[in-house]
Formats: structure tokens, C-alpha cells, sequence
């Protein structure tokens, strides 16, 4: 699931005609104004960030790298760091705000996921492996992953402090957090894990389940211990695998999202599944179960299929999302709409890509005050991805590309999640490309479309 490079042909001559081709497909009717704010260089810099980034009230953004930070980290990829970008006369200077430790020091390692900000600039995500659980990976303790708390310095230009509020103990309990959380107003905090759980056995070979949507809730007594709550463990087989991307709450506590795999069976997928969009409505009662709801399951048809990030929903509760397939199994991608239709939903497709190589991997991130839906793809042939908006006129929906990513130092493959400002520029990451050098294809970046 995470391309490392950008794909690219045999021949300069051909790379460079394959980029004018894409351009002229989709940019003349929306002028690319993007650059890119910072590239990764790894080493005890950060590599790979994967998922976005977030900004407070004086515009700095905050993000965490995959790979990057200590050079020694004992764990399945490098610790990874979380990152703080800010202006000075112009231009954005990184700062590295914590280096993860690993699973030796009961510290978490390779965030697979962004962050989330509260109103006091703390900030939260979760890291795939380390911690104190007691997780194997070929042979190796690698932990079972963690949540974590990053605070601000009580005085300028005093270090940040982490701490794990949660260290997940088995994988019974969720094995390798994945995509961004989720929190309400209370201050809890929802996620995913890609295994663990405690259900399902056909998932994989090296992980243990099929995943779960967990939630973890603020001490009641300050000092005290977060408590962690699993919400659906999946099952696999007719129930969805494998939740990916981050997870969506609406204004009644519901939680949206999707799994990459499970569902029906479907051609190419070995047994797998196509994945699903699900609902969980919290209960009606303290100490109730919480309601899963199969919204659509993916059947490798023209219906899309293997959802790789969330969905969004807009005001009148309808849900979009992007999937991998469509065009009966045989084109790059859809966008699609779910619409409460008496009792079941109904799915519309937006936009096909069909069998446009240029676009592949597509995900739906945001709605803006005029209605314009935002996304990226996270790959394509002889490109390294794009980030485009749709709207709907007269019952038609519009496909504009703001940017394509050519790779190299102009970043490549662009994570599911994008912000924006109050002036409308759009901010998110990139997994490859850049001026970094020690890594092939690029260390990543951080880039900015203005508009």
C-alpha cells in the first residue's frame, strides 16, 4: 500500500512526453500554483510522511514521517519523528519535535498515520509498532503499537514532551495503528488498527486478525490512565477487513470508514474481499455494543473496489469516498457517493478513471464552504500523482486536476489527507520526491497549493 517510488519509463524522451500528455488532459482549465515548502532528508531528519499534515491558530503545521529520526531504532522500519513547520520572512523552516525510541524503551515506532490538534496545541496520533505489547513479527518482538500525546513546551523554546497514552498489549487488543484519529468534543479519540482485534484468522499470514475501530478515553482524574475501548473487531468474510485511512464523526457520534478488504469474494483477490464502506453508531446506553452497519461492500465490478483511505460526509449525511478498480474490474479508480435510499444505501459514481493511466489510487479528503470536493490520487503512470477537486452543477459532477506531480523534486505520491487555510491554500505531504538524495525517489516533501 505505500509506493516507495514514482514509476517512470525507459527513456527520458518518453517520460517527458507522457508529462505533457497528462498536463494537457486535465490543467488547462486549472493553473497548477503549488511549491513545495519542505523536503525530507532523512538520516536524523524524518522520511516518508504519509498522511498530511494539521496547523493551529498561528499557521504552523505539524505532521510525523514514517521513517527518519534515530539512526539506531531497533524496529521493523526506522522510529520516525513528528515535525513542526513554520515561516520566518517567508520561508518554512522544519524543526524536528520528537524522535521515537522504539519498542526496547516501551516507546512507540513508524507512525503510519498524521496527527490530530486540540484547542491547547497538543497533539495526538498513533505509531504502528513499539510499545510495550507483546506482538511478533518474523520472529521478532516488535510491539503491537501505541497512541501517543506530544505537549507543547511551557516556556518558548523548551522541548516538547511525549507520552504514550496507550500501548496496545496484544493482538487481541489491535496490532499496527493505521491513518489518522478521530476526536469528539469530549476529547476522545477514535482509530484503526489494520489487524488485531481478536477476530478473523484469513487476513494474513504475518499479522494476527482482521482489525478493529477502537476508541480511548481521557483519564476522569488528572494523572490517571487513558482507557481504551474496542468498538467492532472485523471478521472478515461477509464483514469488512483491514480499516484503513482515517475515520469520519458525524454530529451524532457516528463513526464512518471503510476496509480495504473482506466483504464478498471477488475475482483476483485470493478470498480477500473487496472491501467495504461501514458505519458504527454509538449505543443507546452506557456499557451497550456499538451498531456496525455495511453501507456498501465492493464487488470487483463496476462498483470500484479495495477502498486504500476514509470517506467524508457532507451536511446532508451522504458519504463519498475513492476506490481502487471500477470499469468492471479493469480501470484505475472511482469516486462514488453512498445516499440513504429506504433503508439501504445507494451508491452513485462520481467520476471514473477508467482506463486513464495518469490517475490511479484515488482518495476524497474534504469539503470546502463552496462545495467543492477535495482528493488526491496517490499514483499514476509516468507521474507521481495529483491533487484535484470536484463539484456538482445541474446534476453533473466536474473533474479538475489542481496539480500533477511529476516526482523528483517536485514530490510524488501525495497522501489521502489534505488542510486548508482561511485564505483557501491547500497544504499536505508527499511519500516520495524532493531533494532528499539518501533515499531512492525522494525522501518526501511537504508541499502548498494556492489558490
Amino acid at each position: 500500500m505505500i509506493h516507495k517510488v514514482c514509476s517512470y519509463p525507459a527513456t527520458r524522451t518518453a517520460w517527458i512526453l507522457a508529462l505533457i500528455l497528462g498536463f494537457a488532459s486535465v490543467a488547462a482549465s486549472a493553473p497548477s500554483n503549488e511549491q513545495v515548502l519542505y523536503s525530507f532528508q532523512s538520516g536524523t531528519d524524518g522520511s516518508f510522511p504519509i498522511f498530511g499534515v494539521v496547523s493551529d491558530e498561528a499557521g504552523n503545521l505539524y505532521g510525523a514521517t514514517l521513517e527518519g529520526g534515530a539512526t539506531n531504532c531497533n524496529s521493523i522500519y526506522p522510529c520516525g519523528t513528528v515535525y513542526q513547520l513554520t515561516q520566518n520572512n517567508g520561508v518554512w523552516v522544519e524543526s524536528v519535535l520528537y524522535i521515537f525510541k522504539g519498542e526496547p524503551e516501551g516507546d512507540g515506532a513508524s507512525p503510519f498515520g498524521g496527527l490530530v490538534i486540540d484547542s491547547s496545541g497538543n497533539l495526538y496520533g498513533t505509531t504502528a509498532y513499539g510499545g510495550t505489547g507483546s506482538c511478533v513479527l518474523l520472529g521478532e518482538e516488535v510491539g503491537c503499537g501505541t497512541v501517543f500525546e506530544l505537549s507543547p513546551p511551557l516556556e518558548q523554546g523548551g522541548f516538547w514532551k511525549e507520552a504514550v497514552l496507550y500501548s496496545f498489549p496484544t493482538s487481541a487488543y489491535g496490532y499496527l495503528p493505521w491513518g489518522q484519529l478521530t476526536s469528539d468534543s469530549a476529547g476522545n479519540l477514535y482509530g484503526a488498527t489494520q489487524f488485531g482485534g481478536g477476530r478473523g484468522t484469513t487476513c494474513n499470514s504475518f499479522y494476527q486478525y482482521c482489525g478493529e475501530v477502537f476508541e480511548l478515553s481521557p483519564p476522569k482524574n488528572k494523572g490517571g490512565n487513558w482507557e481504551a475501548r474496542i468498538l467492532h473487531s472485523f471478521g472478515s468474510g461477509t464483514d469488512g477487513a483491514n480499516p484503513n485511512g482515517g475515520l469520519f464523526l458525524d454530529s451524532n457520534g457516528v463513526l464512518y470508514g471503510t476496509t480495504v478488504a473482506g466483504g464478498y469474494d471477488c475475482p483476483h483477490h485470493s478470498g480477500e474481499g473487496c472491501g467495504t464502506v461501514f458505519a458504527l453508531a454509538p449505543p443507546a446506553g452506557n456499557g451497550d455494543e456499538w451498531t456496525e452497519t455495511q453501507l456498501h461492500v465492493f464487488q470487483n465490478g463496476s462498483d470500484g473496489t479495495s477502498p486504500i483511505a476514509g470517506v467524508t460526509v457532507d451536511s446532508q449525511g451522504f458519504v463519498y469516498g475513492g476506490a481502487q478498480g471500477g470499469d468492471n474490474g479493469e480501470g484505475n479508480g472511482i469516486i462514488f457517493r453512498l445516499a440513504p435510499n429506504g433503508g439501504t444505501w445507494k451508491q452513485t459514481i462520481l467520476h471514473s478513471f477508467g482506463s486513464d493511466v495518469f490517475y490511479y489510487g484515488p482518495a476524497v479528503s474534504y469539503f470546502d464552504s463552496q462545495g467543492y470536493l477535495y482528493g488526491t490520487t496517490n499514483a499514476g503512470q509516468n507521474i507521481g500523482g495529483s491533487v484535484f477537486r470536484m463539484k456538482q452543477s445541474d446534476g453533473k459532477w466536474s473533474f479538475d486536476a489542481l496539480h500533477v506531480f511529476s516526482g523528483g523534486s517536485d514530490s510524488g505520491n501525495p497522501g489521502p489527507v489534505l488542510t486548508a487555510d482561511k485564505s483557501g491554500h491547500i497544504y499536505g505531504t508527499t511519500q516520495n520526491g524532493g531533494s532528499g538524495t539518501a533515499c531512492q525517489g525522494g525522501c518526501g516533501t511537504v508541499f502548498e497549493i494556492s489558490p
